[in-house]
């Protein structure tokens, strides 16, 4: 009756004490073993965000595939269906605290600058199934071309830039803003991290309490904003106040050529690194790149395993347990690609391929190997083998035009969009402000 409950050789990072044990903490285990004890029911939940494109019943038949010889239940969907309410979300949410984490090391190439960690906060939105039980605690979005289709959720993360790896996680109704759900995520914040923001969260009051929580801030704000000089510095930075907390100032511009032409753009960041010796301005103006690694890590989530698929719980309960579920799922494969990785200190993380890791994961599902480690240990797996085998080729610089890419019509409003990448040379130049 257990058979079925696996992950394939993701089993190794989630393995079944862990599982039972976040079901004896959380109170959820079965009464009594019936055909579908409460463990197979977490893995089926973990492998369901590995096929997102299947109905719960062909999620089970992959899940059985790889078990010749054994006689396994055959459960209907409704029995599923009630499996699913019986686990409920509390044993995933304490999964997901026991593996959110770096997962770096000290050495890990790409993961920290000048002894931080760097970390980045921004929100997302995800489509939930238009059911009543659904608009009751989310909304459609207004746009202006009128409404979404789907109700939505905001999910809000902190990740590890380097690695990707999810460090903590918040959602809710998109009601609530982003700024909103910010402070949830401190929890997580400690001395030796930095933090990079967008300008929605350029809130005085939000950085005082990052900084509280030990950690330091590098944020953009608009270029319109009000902030005094207060001294000059030899890298052309400025001390100044945002709110309560000193910060320097950092006034840029970066100028983007290639073969499509050449564009130009004014930049203000806010640091609370206020030594402008050892956080030089212009390592500042390259770090706050590291931001979009947070938006390739949305990308994988959304795209790479959801496929831009709305999510399949038609209650809000439901849609809790698939989120966590989805996010244990995302931060497994994470964890496998920075142990492959991490036996070859020389290469950054981020030249791993997801799309090869969560493949070769969902192949191993089917076949159920790798469940149980043999006699000598495999460090690095099968899924490192095949990452280590097809390492991207190190980052280039490239460019292109930020688009539309899902129209609410599939009509040109203004005509044809270039979408090509060009490669590019960036020109980055410090600006000095003048005394007001």
């Amino acid at each position: 009756m257990f058979a079925p409950g696996h992950l394939g050789e993701l089993t190794r990072l989630v393995p079944f004490e862990m599982v039972d044990e976040a079901l004896a903490v959380t109170g959820r285990v079965q009464a009594r073993i019936r055909d579908l004890p409460s463990r197979v029911v977490v893995y089926l939940l973990l492998a369901g965000c590995l096929f997102p494109e299947l109905g719960w019943r062909q999620v089970w038949q992959r899940l059985t595939a790889g078990l010749a010889g054994l006689t396994v239940a055959d459960p209907t969907a409704g029995a599923l269906s009630q499996a699913r309410r019986r686990v409920g979300v509390e044993p995933l949410r304490w999964l997901f605290d026991l593996l959110r984490g770096p997962a770096a090391g000290i050495g890990t190439a790409g993961v920290w600058w000048r002894g931080l960690l760097v970390c980045a906060i921004d929100g997302t939105t995800m489509a939930v199934p238009d059911s009543p039980a659904n608009l009751a605690e989310f909304t459609k979005h207004r746009c202006n071309n009128g409404g979404s289709g789907y109700p939505a959720i905001r999910l809000l993360v902190l990740v590890s830039c380097g690695t990707r790896t999810v460090l903590d996680a918040v959602f809710g109704p998109t009601t609530d803003e982003e700024t909103t759900y910010a402070p949830r995520l401190l929890r997580s914040l400690r001395e030796g991290m930095i933090v990079l923001l967008d300008r929605n969260f350029a809130v005085a009051a939000l950085v005082a309490q990052i900084v509280a929580a030990g950690a330091q801030v590098l944020v953009r704000v608009k270029n319109g904003r009000a902030l005094p000089v207060l001294r000059r510095h030899g890298d052309g930075s400025y001390t100044s106040m945002l709110g309560t907390v000193a910060v320097r100032v950092i006034d840029c511009e970066i100028t983007i050529a290639t073969a499509g032409g050449r564009r130009t753009g004014l930049y203000r960041l806010v640091t609370t690194l206020t030594d402008h010796r050892s956080h030089p301005a212009a390592e500042l103006i390259k770090l706050y790149h590291e931001r979009w690694e947070i938006e390739t890590a949305y990308l994988e989530v959304k795209s790479s395993i959801l496929g831009g698929r709305v999510l399949r719980a038609r209650i809000p309960s439901g849609i809790a347990q698939e989120v966590y579920a989805l996010l244990v799922t995302y931060q497994v494969l994470r964890l496998a690609m920075a142990d492959a990785t991490g036996t070859r200190p020389e290469i950054d993380p981020d030249r791993a391929s997801f799309t090869i890791a969560l493949h070769t994961a969902r192949d191993l599902i089917i076949q159920a190997m790798g469940v149980i480690a043999d006699t000598v240990i495999d460090l690095v797996g099968t899924i490192g083998r095949h990452i280590l085998t097809n390492l991207m080729p190190e980052r280039r610089i490239r460019t292109r035009p930020r688009v539309v890419k899902r129209a609410i019509s599939k009509y040109n409003a203004r005509g044809t969009i270039d979408r090509t990448s060009y490669k590019a040379t960036i020109r980055i130049d410090i600006l000095t402000t003048p005394d007001p």
